[in-house]
């Protein structure tokens, strides 16, 4: 059999679909959320996120050097899509998703107290690739929501229903759960 060659693309699917929340001083927290998140370095512990230049988010994590990775889950991913296709320039999307940002530990941008994980990071370096620029970031502290650890103390990520997104659609486990843009569409 043949195979069809398509123009150069990303078909590195899936990937995590994680809400990345950031806070520059005297202003209300913003969340971005980003499919391009990955793992660089385990020691030091270190991310890395891609963001287009024109995001509100991109200035914010630029001028302060900090984020918030945070993992979602089924139960937040209409929250994750809002967050991909509404800019925190109109709207606080904490306010309209109803989510509640957490203290951070080691830094001053809140995470997502309904994420089962928040993963703080102080960005080391800035990439320029093209359509987004990669903060390469080092993790500083990881909180975790109690809810998902057991009696014994014992954390069940893998029991939690994360989220990926793959080709323009979101999974948990392998299961379809939505698609993008499904929470701005118009409903009948």
């Amino acid at each position: 059999m043949e195979r069809e060659f398509w123009k150069p693309g990303n078909m590195l699917y899936p990937v995590p679909a994680v809400m990345i929340s950031c806070k520059r001083p005297e202003e209300r927290p913003n969340i971005i959320t980003v499919a391009w998140a990955g793992t660089i370095c385990s020691d030091p512990a270190m991310v890395s996120i891609s963001v287009r230049k024109e995001r509100y988010s991109y200035d914010i994590i630029k001028e302060t050097g900090e984020f918030v990775i945070n993992l979602t889950t089924n139960d937040l991913t209409f929250a994750t899509d809002y967050c991909g296709v509404k800019s925190g320039r109109e709207v606080d999307k904490f306010k309209e998703m109803h989510l509640t940002p957490c203290e951070s530990k080691t830094i001053a941008a809140p995470g997502i107290a309904e994420s089962p994980v928040s993963i703080e990071c102080k960005v080391k370096q800035i990439i320029e690739l093209g359509s987004h620029d990669m903060f390469l970031a080092e993790v500083f502290a990881v909180s975790v929501n109690p809810k998902y650890m057991d009696e014994k103390g014992k954390f069940h990520l893998n029991d939690i229903g994360l989220t990926a997104y793959s080709h323009g659609e979101y999974f948990e486990l392998g299961k379809k759960i939505g698609s993008f843009g499904y929470s701005v569409k118009k409903h009948k």
